[in-house]
């Protein structure tokens, strides 16, 4: 409560600037929805403060997100209503299902866009419900909504841009360095010798995938910012491949032996004392160094072999320095590599689609049995919330945080739109009135722990004044509108709570098992993209992992380890491959006869009795590698392919005494 007053009597001079700049640009969408004699000018207003966000980037993108999915839901409004025009029942369950849809389709595409599904859902209810009484109307309002929703996305987007403006590609630059000193960091860590503590692999992977969402964003903020966004592909990349070798060399270091590991010493810390203050060419001559003292036959395989991934590993970091001064600059080099992909689910996707869908036809059924007039309302708001929230993992949180703004909204709006308004005669006592409210309303959007209470509070306080050309002050449609609400979003908050992932055991065998399957898919990825491919969707996947983690009962928690073990074993086999393909010639039949040994066992899944399955074609291609003349690349794919061989045991003795992961 004491941050929710200070956020509102003592803001900070950024969130007094994203409080005007809303204010403003609402203002300005209000006054030529009225001016051009709008239908519902409040829909103008109410898009202002949806798509308001504090940065000029994100404004664009979500504007045009909403701007693509209103214009697609209503087409398919139009569409609904032509053929379900004599049958209501129809019509609702075709929109119930299309609301379902676009919700799994926006939980599947893990981004910015994503939103433009949400829209596309539920704008079909905003056409379609307040027409299903007079079927002729609805090409108007289609055309309605989209003049009304069209003009509010410009005037937040031309404001944001002109007044104050926050460019996102402005804070890439810190947010990259700062996710680059974390895996420059983590890779310190690694080299100890430990294996990496859970919190720390968390910190460093949440920090490549949060400066990672902002790329989007970015692209729309000109041609620096578009090269800024390119730039950032690439140090997301080499950020995971440093963060892969650091981790291979903490494995190799762990295998070898006390005089080993002592004789080496020396050229570890030389090695971490570069991570900690990185400095290119320095970087490149300490790398020369060990490569060459990583000829000298007195030394043992072992030691030779990890002297060579050091090596390796200080050539990617001056890599990802330069990645990383590419961003700064705002520069684009080289070829770029695809973006971090996600964790997709389509079960999931479909769970929180039948929750969207079975929520609306649960209040159409009340609607229908009922003749209740308000209930549209309270089945839009509840399409709405679960839209939104489908694919959060605290959805039922934030339902309740929106339910909380409806019942702030309610006595403000009736002392506003019932009492005050009716005393007060043109367009700037109107701004005055609704713009006290909607300026706390926007203080409070501009602090992230209050955003869900404050949108919705200065939504539902536009849709309960409804500033209009003829101002109707109805008290009854006020008491029926509020009412609405309350039982949308309850309805919204009860299906949340009914409907979700009541089994995170499950949900890790899942998220496991879509990993074994890429694990088989990258023995045959192109390596161009295979590590922001596979590292993006391991990132995903462990974060995930994570949430549910302190969940899950003790004796099944070792699918943390599980999903460690996979990333370990994914990172040997990314390194072996690109290994083997910067070699002179190719191994032949021993290469590929590994390869569809190891898909063929990644498919069936670790299990106790399968720890020796790999122990043959391995072999066979070890003395291929042997056999052939020896290099670097040689040595670090020999490494490779014992770190992978030793990798799969230890993941299959893991598995021992429980069930797998079938």
């Amino acid at each position: 409560m004491r941050d929710s007053l200070s956020a509102l009597v003592a803001p900070s001079a950024q969130a007094i600037q994203f409080a005007m700049k809303t204010l403003l640009a609402g203002a300005l969408a209000l006054w030529c929805a009225l001016r051009f004699g709008l239908e519902q000018p409040q829909w103008a207003l109410m898009s202002v403060f949806i798509v308001s966000q504090p940065l000029s980037g994100m404004v664009v993108q979500k504007g045009l997100a909403r701007l693509l999915g209103t214009l697609v839901g209503a087409s398919m409004s139009v569409l609904m209503m032509a053929l379900f025009a004599q049958a209501p029942w129809l019509f609702l369950i075709a929109v119930a299902l299309w609301m379902g849809l676009c919700t799994a389709a926006s939980t599947l595409l893990r981004s910015a866009w994503g939103y433009a599904f949400v829209l596309a859902g539920y704008t079909v209810a905003i056409v379609g419900l307040p027409a299903i009484s007079e079927p002729l109307t609805i090409f108007d309002q289609a055309v309605a909504r989209g003049t009304e929703i069209a003009l509010g996305i410009i005037c937040a987007t031309v404001v944001s841009a002109v007044l104050w403006p926050q460019r996102v590609e402005w804070q890439l630059g810190q947010q990259a360095r700062s996710a680059w000193q974390s895996g420059v960091n983590a890779a310190a860590q690694t080299l100890v010798g430990e294996p990496m503590a859970r919190q720390g692999l968390l910190e460093v992977l949440g920090r490549m995938v949060a400066v990672d969402a902002q790329r989007e964003h970015a692209w729309f903020e000109g041609p620096r910012g578009r090269l800024r966004a390119a730039a950032l592909r690439l140090l997301s990349r080499d950020l995971l491949t440093l963060l892969r070798l650091a981790r291979g060399v903490g494995r190799q270091w762990r295998q070898l032996s006390e005089a080993e590991s002592h004789a080496l010493a020396p050229w570890m810390q030389r090695v971490r004392d570069c991570l900690s203050e990185p400095q290119g060419p320095r970087c490149a001559r300490l790398a020369q160094e060990m490569r060459e003292v990583a000829e000298d036959e007195r030394l043992s395989a072992a030691q030779r072999r990890c002297l060579d991934r050091l090596a390796l590993l200080l050539l990617r970091l001056e890599t990802a320095g330069n990645s990383l001064q590419a961003v700064e600059q705002g520069e684009a080099r080289g070829s770029l590599p695809p973006a971090l992909s996600w964790h997709r689910d389509w079960q999931t996707a479909l769970l929180y689609g039948s929750r969207s869908a079975l929520a609306f036809l649960a209040l159409a059924a009340f609607w229908m049995g009922t003749g209740w007039t308000a209930a549209s309302g309270a089945m839009l708001l509840a399409s709405v919330v679960c839209s939104l929230f489908a694919s959060r993992e605290n959805a039922a949180q934030i339902g309740l945080l929106f339910l909380r703004g409806v019942f702030y909204a309610v006595p403000v709006a009736f002392f506003v739109g019932q009492i005050l308004l009716p005393q007060l005669n043109g367009f700037a006592m109107l701004c005055l009135a609704l713009g006290v409210p909607l300026f706390f309303g926007a203080l409070g959007m501009a602090k992230p722990a209050m955003m869900a209470t404050s949108t919705s509070f200065c939504l539902h306080f536009i849709v309960l004044c409804a500033p209009q050309n003829d101002m109707n002050y109805d008290l009854a449609f006020f008491f029926n509108e509020a009412l609405a609400m309350l039982i949308g979003v309850g309805c919204a908050v009860l299906a949340f709570n009914l409907i979700g992932l009541r089994s995170p055991n499950w949900h890790g065998r899942r998220l496991l098992r879509a990993t074994l399957q890429d694990l088989a898919r990258l023995t045959q990825h192109r390596l161009i993209g295979a590590e922001s491919w596979f590292g993006g969707r391991m990132a995903d996947r462990l974060l995930q992992l994570a949430r549910h983690y302190p969940l899950l009962p003790s004796q099944t928690r070792n699918r943390w380890d599980d999903g460690v073990a996979s990333l370990d074993l994914g990172d040997e086999l990314l390194h072996l491959r690109a290994c083997l393909a910067a070699g002179d010639g190719s191994l032949g039949q021993a290469e590929a006869d590994f390869l569809a040994r190891l898909r063929q066992q990644l498919l069936l899944g670790p299990a106790a009795e399968r720890e020796s399955a790999l122990d043959e074609a391995a072999e066979q291609l070890l003395q291929a590698l042997r056999s052939a003349p020896s290099s670097i690349d040689r040595r670090l794919a020999e490494a490779a392919l014992l770190q992978l061989q030793e990798g799969w045991r230890r993941w299959c003795g893991l598995q021992e005494g429980s069930d797998g992961l079938a």
